[in-house]
């Protein structure tokens, strides 16, 4: 008998950490949609097209290290992506970018939980040091892969010279997206981990 309620306890407790994991998930979507609309740097490029500068990708990280990586990857790839659908700019791209920021957090979360176990330390230091190497990995894999999914793609819908001048626009901007939001993604996940176990939430995240 005490089998069946420790049981029905457990499956509660998970069925409650599950719920909180979907509604952050709405959370870190509305924020990273937020973040990439409305504080990002539009550089307009030749052609009609544009590139930017923005902290979307610290939400994908955040996230990723918050909630794990699938979670958090897909709470910050549907907010991006809905950006994207909003602007006739950047409409074309949504389903590279969905793919590519969902990689990003899947990255982000595997190196912070399935080799680091952040959320099994106690030890400052090993968590700080995890949490910035899954940030760079997660965002290294962008730098290389959103300029050269984005150059094969104008390579198909718009050729070959058009493909190249933007290229060059495309590596600067993500370079510095990945510095800036490698910074802001550890910065904020440090005091914000604390925030969470001292409010008890942080429990229900593992």
């Amino acid at each position: 008998m005490k089998t069946n309620h420790a049981a029905a306890a457990a499956n509660r407790a998970s069925a409650s950490s599950q719920i909180y994991k979907i509604a952050l998930t709405g959370l870190f979507a509305a924020l990273s949609y937020v973040v990439f609309t409305f504080l990002q740097v539009k550089i307009t490029l030749p052609g009609g097209d544009a590139t930017s500068i923005h902290l979307g990708n610290a939400v994908c990280v955040l996230g990723a290290l918050v909630l794990g990586g699938f979670y958090g990857g897909l709470g910050g790839a549907i907010g991006m992506t809905i950006g994207d659908l909003f602007d006739p700019v950047y409409v074309a791209y949504a389903p590279k970018t969905f793919i590519l920021k969902l990689c990003i957090g899947l990255i982000a979360g595997f190196v912070a939980h399935k080799i680091g176990k952040i959320n099994e330390s106690n030890d400052k230091n090993h968590v700080f040091r995890f949490a910035l190497a899954a940030a760079i990995c997660g965002l290294l894999f962008n730098v290389i892969f959103d300029p050269l999914v984005g150059y094969y793609y104008k390579l198909l819908i718009m050729g070959k010279p058009a493909a190249e001048l933007v290229l060059a626009w495309n590596v600067a901007s993500t370079s510095i997206n990945a510095v800036t939001s490698t910074i802001a993604s550890v910065i904020i996940y440090m005091p914000l981990r604390s925030a969470l176990k001292r409010s008890g939430l942080f429990e229900q995240l593992k």
